[in-house]
């Protein structure tokens, strides 16, 4: 079997996965952070195990990108920025901005984590920079492109805020949860999963490919369970949480 038919097989049976696993999680609290809990096996620190989950998807693009058997142009370089920008940000920063000290998550999770973006970045990366035919330079001004980066731009924007208005919830030394408040948390208790879903509607926009529609509907299939996990949690831990409040999308969910 060639890597093109492994590919295009692997990526459709990696697109029904989603489905099944977003009703999975419906049922199945993933157990880390707020949702940690006893019975998943050997526990590592949260720091590194993001570390561990998120760095390899920066380090692996990059690496298609500079073994692409052809010239991926600028907008292949701009997609690869795109890419890092989420990613080394998630490896290299997002841990130690935490604070998490002393909080540890399962290795399980950590493993499946890491399987799932090797996965990913194996099938958005091979297919930009192996498969695909380069974009050509017209392609930026596609709109195709300029609305995708807009998307991407902005759901890395709110999610970026999102973080910072949680890592700053507590005072130094402080412990425990507070309410959220101000930005979007006025209207979703996870704005920082809206803007991610944000971004990757918009990768998958700005590539206009199957690998990158995949990439979002996978992301929704994590995302949307868990932000309704975190919204029915800050609901029962807090009587005074605000009722006009969405789990997700404003207005909506």
């Amino acid at each position: 079997m060639s890597e093109a038919t492994f590919f295009h097989i692997a990526l459709y049976v990696w697109l029904a996965l989603a489905p099944a696993t977003f009703v999975l999680l419906l049922f199945i609290r993933a157990p880390y952070g707020r949702h940690n809990r006893k019975g998943w096996g050997l526990q590592i620190s949260s720091r590194n195990g993001w570390i561990i989950m998120e760095a390899p998807s920066a380090i692996l693009m990059a690496i298609y990108y500079v073994a692409s058997d052809h010239n991926p142009g600028v907008v292949g370089l701009a997609l690869l920025g795109l890419w890092e920008l989420h990613y080394f940000h998630r490896g290299f920063v997002y841990p130690f901005r935490r604070r998490d000290q002393g909080k540890t998550m399962p290795a399980a999770v950590v493993s499946m984590g890491v399987f799932f973006n090797l996965g990913n970045t194996y099938f958005n990366g091979r297919y930009l920079f192996h498969f695909a035919p380069p974009y050509p330079i017209t392609y930026l001004t596609d709109g195709r492109f300029l609305i995708g980066v807009a998307l991407f731009l902005t759901g890395f924007i709110i999610n970026q805020k999102a973080d910072w208005t949680l890592a700053h919830l507590r005072r130094p030394g402080e412990t425990g949860y507070r309410i959220p408040r101000g930005g979007l948390y006025q209207w979703i208790s996870c704005p920082n999963y809206f803007g991610e879903i944000l971004e990757w509607a918009g990768w998958a926009v700005a590539t206009w490919s199957m690998a990158g529609l995949t990439f979002a509907v996978w992301t929704m299939a994590n995302l949307v369970p868990r932000a309704l996990a975190n919204h029915r949690w800050y609901q029962e831990k807090f009587p005074d949480y605000p009722a006009n409040r969405r789990a997700v999308f404003p207005f909506l969910l």
